[in-house]
């Protein structure tokens, strides 16, 4: 069963910029500017785009529609069906390597076994991709489309510079984001793209996931992965390759971030597995590291 949308707000958020939140799945993010208007990701189904479309219909008004998708994970396209033939969609060129991997059908599979709503899903990629940056002018607001890897391969963050506002998604997350992989080059990657949102200097800064615009958000992202990197440099070899690591006292993600009592523990299991990958890409930092001293 598909969960509600509503509009949502943040404080001191400009009117123009509207966040679509489908209950504790994911936020959309729906911006008017004076010659279009943009939605950034179509929420998990079609019927939740099609919700998120009926309840800014008012909003919308006769302005013409373009589409971002930040990046192929589920929750964020595959409300896709919802748009076709009716507004181009926009993402970085490699999100068209993820969509054509085997992978991405596997998800889906698995997950329409999981939950009927997923079974009639069909998966439609960008009509537009491009590579490093695009920028939109809407007239009165810009918005540049910025490639920030490390989460996924094709991740793109939206900056509104007018409003000093990030449309961050999965880059920025409360309480951690998750690297892709439990390669060093992706950790590097994650890093780097935080510290490239971090130096816009933003005023408020929207992820995806955890109901935040607070730009102390993304400080506090850099600060988690700089502690893993110290933590994990004080170990000695054996411990390095110990595959029970994360659930030793001092490399928990509980030693590193509060985890608020009000989160459901399926999330906290969620966010536990994404610190196991972000610990595993340490270790796989800190080894390559020794290997080229």
């Amino acid at each position: 069963m598909n969960p509600p949308v509503e509009l949502c707000s943040y404080p001191g958020l400009d009117e123009r910029i509207v966040i679509l939140r489908a209950g504790d799945e994911v936020d959309a993010v729906f911006v008017r500017t004076e010659r279009f208007n943009v939605l950034i990701d179509t929420l998990g189904t079609p019927e939740l785009c099609w919700m998120a479309l009926d309840l800014l219909e008012e909003r919308a008004g006769r302005r013409p529609l373009i589409v971002v998708n930040s990046h192929m994970d589920w929750d964020h396209f595959w409300g896709n069906a919802a748009i076709a033939g009716r507004a181009p969609i926009i993402a970085h060129a490699a999100a068209l390597d993820r969509l054509l991997d085997d992978t991405t059908q596997q998800i889906l599979k698995d997950k329409a076994n999981q939950e009927s709503r997923f079974r009639n899903i069909e998966l439609i990629g960008p009509d537009i991709t491009f590579s490093g940056s695009m920028v939109l002018n809407g007239g009165d607001l810009t918005l540049e489309l910025i490639h920030t890897p490390g989460h996924t391969p094709d991740h793109i963050a939206v900056w509104i510079p007018e409003l000093r506002t990030c449309l961050a998604v999965d880059a920025v997350e409360y309480p951690i984001p998750e690297v892709w992989s439990r390669s060093a080059g992706d950790l590097r990657l994650i890093r780097s793209s935080l510290t490239r949102i971090r130096d816009l200097h933003a005023r408020l800064i929207i992820p995806a996931h955890g109901r935040t615009s607070s730009p102390s958000a993304v400080d506090e992202n850099l600060a988690y992965f700089e502690a893993l990197a110290h933590r994990v440099s004080t170990l000695n070899e054996s411990r390095l390759a110990d595959p029970q690591l994360g659930d030793m006292d001092g490399f928990r993600l509980e030693d590193f971030v509060a985890i608020p009592d009000r989160m459901p523990s399926e999330t906290a299991a969620f966010y536990r597995n994404c610190h196991e990958t972000n610990l595993a890409a340490t270790v796989q930092a800190h080894i390559e590291r020794l290997k080229s001293a």
